[in-house]
């Protein structure tokens, strides 16, 4: 695992560097991508970059971590939505190659980790991680063994999540995920992590036992793993 700690601007830069260097070596690469407000930098250099030539995506492939169990694609708190609004549409990716797990018809989940693995697997997943150290919708004690999987939400992550709807009773009470399993098959990972309030995650994961009560801990035994820490999230390390 290597550690990168930068400003949150030089972060995004060379986070995005991650990008250009794979999809110029492999341009049919297979990308796996995370939602929140932690990858928006990323997400605007990678489409500054791509305006500006550095690099395409026309021949790239993405899967998405999650999605909200019962909104679909057009609603504007979904998933979906909001990778197509803040990066898809802003770069030169045929929309048919992105994958967003399907929050209506969710029993098809486990059909997604068949979809990845027919793409040829991922190459870079992208990662955040929530303050109880879920990644995904992997909530503490999900079994590192799982693959893509209905989510009943945590309390926690519904009132961390409430700041996007109107109100904490719009916010769903299920995701589909991708399991830990999946995540830990991709080639390589990044992670992005944000801000004094996750300080305390990013050392029980980086520093920690490897357990399930701290599902990013998994990440201990990746073969290829980067960690991007802004000072604060790193203030405990």
């Amino acid at each position: 695992m290597r550690i990168h700690i930068e400003k949150q601007e030089q972060i995004a830069r060379d986070a995005a560097q991650k990008y250009v260097e794979l999809l110029n070596r492999k341009p049919e690469a297979v990308l796996g991508y995370a939602t929140g407000s932690t990858p928006l930098g990323l997400y605007f250099e990678l489409a500054r970059l791509n305006r500006e030539g550095a690099l395409s995506f026309a021949r790239a492939t993405t899967f998405n971590l999650d999605e909200y169990a019962g909104l679909d694609g057009t609603h504007p708190q979904s998933y979906r939505y909001f990778m197509n609004k803040n990066l898809f549409y802003n770069i030169d990716i045929p929309i048919e190659n992105t994958h967003v797990p399907n929050g209506i018809n969710t029993d098809i989940a486990a059909k997604y980790d068949e979809a990845i693995e027919a793409a040829g697997g991922i190459d870079l997943q992208l990662l955040g991680i929530g303050n109880n150290g879920h990644i995904g919708f992997n909530e503490p004690g999900t079994p590192f063994g799982s693959v893509t999987h209905v989510v009943d939400l945590t309390d926690s992550t519904r009132q961390a999540n409430a700041r996007f709807f109107e109100s904490i009773d719009e916010v769903p009470t299920q995701a589909v995920s991708m399991g830990i399993k999946t995540v830990m098959k991709a080639k390589s990972i990044l992670m992005i992590c944000i801000g004094k309030a996750k300080a305390q995650t990013v050392r029980d994961f980086i520093l920690g036992e490897v357990t399930p009560d701290v599902p990013a801990s998994i990440l201990q035994l990746h073969p290829d793993v980067d960690v991007y820490l802004d000072p604060d999230a790193a203030s405990l390390l």
